[in-house]
């Protein structure tokens, strides 16, 4: 069993004891002291909207958050079944103070987690952050007289909102997208993307729309994390309906990756780099990825004369540094694409849309497409964090190692060399260590990476 507090929210395994996993009791302290920090935030008449993808957990966890919202004097709106960003822009859009997604993302189907968002619809600051996790220790929050309950309302339009403001953004064509005829395979892994992928893809004009996995069960069909391994189905698909291209979206739909028409993986570290190529050749200006993500997106960047910055893991890392730098695209390398035109947020659907107008106005293949960008190689591992591992150890027996080389610490560790990079870092997430590597060729990733993981073996 596994529980993991941090300040982008609380996620943990269903089953077990208090303190050990996601239990009820969990749920119920970590609810509380989130609407006990929106409620002195705002102080009075608090909205919150909250949603969840299909884990067959969700409905209980969704049960319990929105019974202890309403016990708190908060007023609820409950979008069921709704992907990441559909709440991100629901909260925005009916002038919430919150909300709470239901949702843990690319984790597998044991697992559920709170993401915690604040009045913009975006995930909570560092700072902000601590607080809730502080009032969740002291338990410092009190329950209202069964006279003064919140309320609860159901709505199931956003989704469709959702869809129509992404067609709706002035660079997605959607006239581009249906003078091209595109078939386009879908896997959405019996999750949320089922309700919304298909009807976004029939709204943008695709001529054909083959889907996979789109029941809303929550049986996931694979391991939900979109890495090659996991989309062999996909692939198959691809090649057997002679479709142009296949998107893949994770349980909540804010990370998206694409196989082109012959099966191969575009690269989830690409699916950034592709929309950002596009933006950038109609809007010129700066670019955001994380210091995880692939170097391609500085090369793209600079090649229209514009800048590029990194930023510490993490969406809300991110989302400040494009705040910071103006920037007009930005997000992560694992398929999670930021457009400021849209919200601060990574959206899958939005990461289509812009897609599918670069691919149609190309007038390339996929393959093609991919073809156009600098072909580095990440290798990504993980190691279990040992029980009583001191992760600053780790991190000076590696700084020993590299010592003259450029070493970047706003996150972990990252060291960079001629032929690619390292970086090493503790998961928000997991109790893992996560090591990634980026070189020229997949032999000097792996290299690189191997050269690490030697270290913290030794440790």
């Amino acid at each position: 069993m596994v529980l993991v507090k941090s300040i982008s929210g609380i996620r943990g395994t269903i089953g077990g004891k208090p303190g050990e996993s996601l239990s009820p009791l969990d749920i119920v302290k970590f609810t509380a002291a989130y609407g006990t920090w929106i409620l002195r935030r705002h102080n009075k008449n608090v909205f919150i909207i909250v949603g969840r993808d299909a884990r067959k957990s969700g409905p209980m966890v969704s049960n319990l958050v929105i019974t202890t919202l309403k016990n708190l004097g908060i007023n609820v709106c409950d979008l069921g079944l709704a992907s990441t960003p559909t709440v991100e822009l629901a909260v925005t859009g009916t002038g919430a103070q919150g909300g709470i997604i239901i949702t843990a993302s690319h984790n597998p189907a044991e697992w559920n987690a709170l993401k915690l968002l604040n009045e913009e619809g975006e995930f909570l600051s560092s700072g902000d952050g601590q607080e809730v996790l502080e009032l969740a220790a002291s338990e410092d929050f009190t329950f209202v007289s069964y006279d003064r309950l919140g309320s609860v309302i159901t709505d199931n339009s956003w989704m469709q909102k959702h869809i129509s403001q992404v067609i709706s953004l002035p660079l997605v064509d959607g006239e581009e997208i249906k003078a091209q005829g595109f078939t386009v395979a879908v896997d959405c892994i019996n999750s949320v993307g089922s309700l919304v992928v298909p009807g976004l893809l029939d709204s943008l004009g695709v001529r054909k729309v083959i889907t996979i996995n789109s029941t809303p069960d929550g049986n996931f069909a694979h391991n939900p994390e979109p890495l090659p391994e996991h989309l062999k189905d996909i692939s198959e698909c691809v090649l057997r309906e002679k479709a142009d291209l296949g998107f893949v979206v994770d349980p909540d739909v804010d990370r998206l990756a694409i196989i082109c028409e012959d099966g191969t993986m575009f690269g989830e570290e690409y699916t950034l780099v592709a929309v950002s190529d596009y933006i950038l050749k109609r809007t010129p200006g700066n670019t955001v990825s994380n210091l995880s993500s692939t170097r391609a997106l500085k090369d793209v960047t600079e090649k229209y004369g514009c800048k590029y910055f990194a930023a510490a893991v993490g969406e809300v890392n991110v989302v400040e540094e494009m705040k910071k730098r103006n920037a007009v695209i930005g997000g992560e390398g694992n398929g999670g694409v930021i457009y400021p035109g849209i919200h601060y947020g990574r959206d899958a659907l939005a990461g289509i849309a812009l897609f599918l107008t670069h691919l149609a106005k190309s007038r390339m293949k996929c393959s093609a497409l991919r073809r156009t960008y600098p072909d580095y190689v990440i290798a990504k591992k993980k190691l279990t964090l040992a029980p009583g591992t001191d992760f600053s150890d780790v991190l000076a027996e590696v700084r020993n190692k590299y010592f003259d080389m450029e070493i970047d610490e706003r996150d972990g560790m990252r060291i960079d060399f001629p032929e690619g990079w390292i970086q090493i870092r503790k998961s928000n997430t997991e109790p893992v260590i996560r090591i990634y590597a980026e070189g020229i060729t997949a032999q000097v990733a792996e290299d690189l990476a191997d050269s690490v993981i030697s270290i913290v073996k030794k440790v």
